[in-house]
């Protein structure tokens, strides 16, 4: 398990009032599915901030690549039927691997995260048609292909492309300045 996630279950009580397993109670009265809903949800009814409100709703869901064994089978979820954006993801990796810094890939249900102490950008086969990356960069202003995200999720910025080609020296930098701000 991821050791920030192992942190944060560990402060789930103290932080938030309620156990995960309290908490999943609270939800399935709820009757809610959705990880957004669950969120939404948490933050507005019970104060819950949004890092613990998202990471109770993916334990709660069992969408977290903690709860499955194999995250080769996330990436591939995410693919299917996108499979002609995959080499978007792998040269941003490839990039990022040639970084002077460790960092860690965790796939998620729905995108990849990517993290040093912290996660610095997210990568997700948003449509058929589209690549996001999600930048964990607040208090940077959006220019270029950097776009403003919402303000209080963990990415505060994005960046979305329709062409491999659009990875260009702009995109990688945004990239490196968020790897760097995360280590």
């Amino acid at each position: 398990m991821d050791k920030t996630v192992s942190t944060m279950l560990e402060n789930l009580k103290e932080k938030t009032g309620h156990s995960i397993e309290e908490w999943k109670d609270v939800i399935l009265n709820q009757s809610l599915t959705k990880h957004g809903e669950i969120v939404k949800f948490l933050k507005e009814k019970h104060n819950v901030t949004h890092g613990y409100a998202s990471e109770i709703a993916l334990k709660v869901l069992g969408s977290d690549a903690d709860s499955t064994t194999d995250t080769d089978a996330l990436i591939v979820s995410q693919y299917k039927g996108k499979e002609h954006l995959k080499p978007f993801y792998e040269k941003i990796i490839a990039a990022i691997q040639q970084f002077d810094g460790a960092f860690e890939i965790a796939p998620k249900k729905a995108y990849v995260s990517l993290k040093r102490k912290k996660q610095f950008i997210t990568l997700n086969p948003a449509s058929k048609t589209r690549f996001e990356i999600g930048f964990n960069l607040k208090g940077v202003e959006a220019k270029g292909k950097l776009e403003n995200e919402k303000p209080d999720g963990i990415c505060s910025h994005k960046i979305n492309l329709v062409d491999i080609n659009e990875i260009d020296q702009e995109v990688m930098d945004w990239i490196k300045m968020a790897f760097e701000k995360a280590g």
